[in-house]
């Protein structure tokens, strides 16, 4: 009730309800551009061998599994926008991490505005280059027939492509790399005008496409105990994410009194939130994207008839259906681990935040200020990084191990994935929307036990709060 009553205040404004309908505007589009079958596909077939796909497990099987989720379906169906937003993702994270090692885009992030402008130039012409790579892959699959692994759908009996000229190869290519910019930009519209971060709605709509035809095909295939059981285990999983997602360490701050200009601002005493999961759902597609990529150069570069030694132990320690699933397991847990460290360094800066608090004339209750505030940050952020790493681990790997155990096949391999996103982006956006509603007097609709029904106490508004400063 909370939560209508929160959506039906933000109708009520007309700024937020522009919001709201742009964003709604930009997703619709997007699913429709998802369901537009590229140029020089035979529809058809995609459909017939579509549905093979699905009522064997779907793509889950397949060794594109997780960009088939991210893109909505959009993949398995060969449209428009069926390379999908992953080239952003990925280009994204190469050029964060490029940020720490290449000084010259550090000095460009620290330049402010203008430097992140140009930042985000060199992430959009990556993400065309990562986008063309992608799509070539995408176009050599369906040429050859081996979009669908595992079916009967080669490209004698069905033909995804049934003219495979240069000129209808070129113009799939190029229609899915536009599809990819479009997606981008629109991603940036929804920043920019709309409600949340844009990138973060469409992938959000995208694992939503899905999720319903998962628990469809789990039914289907293995009747009402095991969809029941499923449903029980996404509502305890759907739990505990929020649960941790919340959870958050709160390191007190106290300032000192002093004077600008003519102004006193007394002391204060705040607190710096650092959340358990600092890193997101980030290291999860990491790591996907990681063990994808030996995948699709088997599938690509391998005979199926004939394969070579290397593509044979791809097929057996990579593969998440293989018979050396548990050398996959290992691998996905360590890599989800790694990153996770590795991205919450670059995110967080203990010795960065530690300087900040000096400049403003704080410090930490019994530390000094400066490099001992910095290690105490640093002790603190690798404790709660250990436990959020494990946790994404677990998230992300539940539902592979849950496969035999339910006998839900391979339809719910990734859901664990499609969770965190779900979740995830949902209670950002409906903060970034909670907090849009404070600043029109409004309580918001995440409220918390006992608070009281004023709405500027609602709204957490504190008089006192101006005399300090808050760090977050």
């Amino acid at each position: 009730m909370a939560t209508l009553t929160g959506f039906t205040q933000a109708f009520k404004t007309p700024d937020l309800r522009k919001k709201l309908l742009f964003t709604l505007g930009v997703v619709v589009l997007f699913r429709f551009g998802s369901t537009l079958p590229a140029p020089g596909i035979s529809a058809p077939d995609v459909r017939y061998c579509a549905g093979l796909e699905s009522a064997r497990g779907g793509t889950a099987a397949s060794v594109y599994a997780v960009l088939n989720v991210f893109s909505g379906n959009s993949l398995l169906h060969v449209t428009v926008f069926a390379a999908g937003i992953m080239p952003y993702i990925t280009a994204s994270i190469i050029v964060q991490l490029l940020t720490q090692a290449v000084p010259r885009l550090q000095a460009l992030k620290d330049e402010g505005r203008a430097g992140q402008a140009k930042i985000t130039q060199y992430t959009r012409y990556l993400t065309v280059l990562l986008a063309v790579v992608t799509s070539a892959g995408y176009v050599q699959l369906a040429r050859t027939g081996s979009l669908y692994p595992g079916t009967d759908c080669s490209a004698a009996s069905h033909p995804i492509i049934p003219h495979p000229s240069v000129i209808t190869l070129a113009t799939m290519m190029i229609t899915m790399v536009s599809g990819t910019a479009v997606i981008m930009w629109m991603g940036e519209l929804v920043t920019d005008r709309g409600i949340g971060n844009g990138m973060s709605v469409l992938v959000f709509t995208g694992v939503i496409a899905v999720l319903p035809g998962q628990i469809e095909q789990i039914y289907l295939i293995r009747g009402i105990v095991t969809t029941l059981a499923v449903a029980a285990v996404i509502v305890a999983v759907i739990g505990f994410v929020v649960f941790i997602e919340q959870a958050q360490r709160r390191i007190p701050v106290q300032y000192a009194r002093r004077m600008t200009g003519r102004r006193v601002y007394d002391g204060a005493i705040t607190y710096i939130p650092v959340k358990v999961n600092q890193a997101g759902v980030v290291p999860v597609i990491f790591a996907s994207s990681v063990l994808y990529v030996p995948q699709l150069a088997a599938s690509l570069l391998g005979d199926p008839d004939r394969p070579q030694g290397w593509v044979a132990w791809v097929d057996r320690y990579l593969s998440p259906v293989g018979s050396g699933r548990p050398v996959y397991y290992l691998a996905f847990f360590a890599v989800i681990i790694a990153f996770a460290y590795f991205y919450t360094s670059i995110t967080f800066n203990p010795a960065e935040v530690a300087d900040n608090i000096r400049k403003y004339g704080g410090f930490v209750p019994g530390l000094r200020p400066g490099p001992p505030t910095a290690g105490y940050l640093r002790y603190m952020i690798t404790r709660l990084t250990a436990a959020g790493a494990v946790y994404l681990a677990v998230i992300a790997m539940l539902p592979m191990l849950g496969v035999d155990t339910l006998g839900a096949g391979n339809q719910f391999l990734y859901s664990g994935i499609s969770l965190l996103i779900v979740v995830g982006v949902g209670l950002d956006t409906v903060k970034q929307l909670e907090s849009q509603l404070k600043q029109h007097d409004y309580g918001g609709f995440l409220p918390g036990p006992g608070r009281p029904a004023s709405a500027r106490h609602e709204a957490g508004w504190n008089p006192q709060r101006r005399r300090g400063i808050e760090v977050s």
